[in-house]
Order: structure tokens, then C-alpha cells, then sequence
């Protein structure tokens, strides 16, 4: 059996009414919900475990109603990511894996997703423009091309969408989705 040094405080467990309260088991109030996972960005299931994180975690959070939303701009984003990322100092220094990481929080008026990479390139956001009405030739020239919509379709279904410097390198493309604005009926 251990002694107690004599000269150490006597700590009293925290009461219900202290902020330091113990928590009891149980599910987390949504604007307690975080859940993130990394990815190796080589592997070719990268985009498609991001994606079933999502859909699992909405799920879980019983968000149905963003599911196939948020799943659709986490799986873009990773998929940007895998193709485009670069981490910084990768041509110096050969060699590891690349890593991407995915984060989904909610709050009591949002729901978050979180794409990082190594990479501090920003992304291409695409501006926002409507193809003016004229000749069917016209409207299908000023389509975006085949590859780089991916942005653009994270941007039409996210309420907002921005992205960040790390601070340790690399960057994060986020997208927010008003939960306020989307509630099931």
C-alpha cells in the first residue's frame, strides 16, 4: 500500500455545480461532436473511407439529412487532395507518406468538415460565375472543363467554404453547413 506524502493537498472531487464537474457516460450534446481520422493519401481507398466516415458519423449524430451533402464535399475534397497535394519539402526530402486529414464537428447551428493536406499551395476556389443565356454552343463552352468541378461542386452544396495555412505546413479546406437551414421536416 502507498503512503500519501504528508505535505501534498488533499484534492476534493468537484461538485455538480463546479465547472470541473465530473461527466457521466452518455451521448455528447451535438456541440460536442468531433470526429477526425487520417488518411494516407496513396492509398486508393482514401476518398471512399472519407466518405463512409461521413456517412457514419451523420448517421451516428442523427444528421441524415446532410448525409449524402457533406459525404459528396469530404470525398471531393479528399480526392483533391490526393491528386493535387504535394507536401511541402517533398522534392527535398524523398521519401514518407502522404498524409490527409479529415475532421466533421458539430455545433448547436452547424455542421463543419475539415480537409487537410501537406500542401500549402491554396486551392483553386472557382470564382462564381453563371454562363450567360445564348446559343447552346456558347453555354456549353463556358461549362467548366471535364476535371476541376470538384471545388466548384463543394462550393454549390456547402453554405460556405474557405480554406487556411496550418501552421506547421500544409493547408485545410473547410466547408460549412447551416444546420438551421436544413432541417428535416
Amino acid at each position: 500500500m502507498k503512503e500519501r506524502a504528508m505535505d501534498s493537498p488533499t484534492r476534493e472531487l468537484p461538485t455538480s455545480e463546479s465547472p470541473m464537474a465530473l461527466r457521466r457516460p452518455g451521448a455528447p450534446s451535438l456541440s460536442e461532436r468531433f470526429r477526425s481520422i487520417t488518411l494516407l493519401a496513396d492509398d486508393v481507398d482514401a476518398a471512399w473511407v472519407a466518405r463512409r466516415m461521413a456517412e457514419d458519423t451523420l448517421r451516428e449524430w442523427a444528421l441524415p439529412g446532410l448525409t449524402d451533402d457533406v459525404a459528396l464535399c469530404v470525398s471531393e475534397l479528399v480526392g483533391n487532395a490526393v491528386h493535387h497535394a504535394t507536401p511541402d519539402g517533398w522534392l527535398e526530402s524523398i521519401g514518407g507518406d502522404r498524409r490527409v486529414g479529415v475532421a466533421l464537428w458539430a455545433w448547436p447551428k452547424w455542421l463543419c468538415a475539415e480537409v487537410s493536406d501537406e500542401d500549402s499551395t491554396p486551392p483553386m476556389l472557382p470564382a462564381a460565375a453563371s454562363p450567360e443565356p445564348g446559343p447552346a454552343e456558347d453555354f456549353l463552352e463556358s461549362l467548366p472543363a471535364d476535371s476541376g468541378r470538384g471545388l466548384f461542386i463543394v462550393q454549390s452544396l456547402a453554405d460556405a467554404t474557405w480554406w487556411a495555412p496550418r501552421d506547421f505546413g500544409g493547408k485545410s479546406v473547410f466547408c460549412r453547413f447551416n444546420l438551421a437551414d436544413r432541417a428535416e421536416s
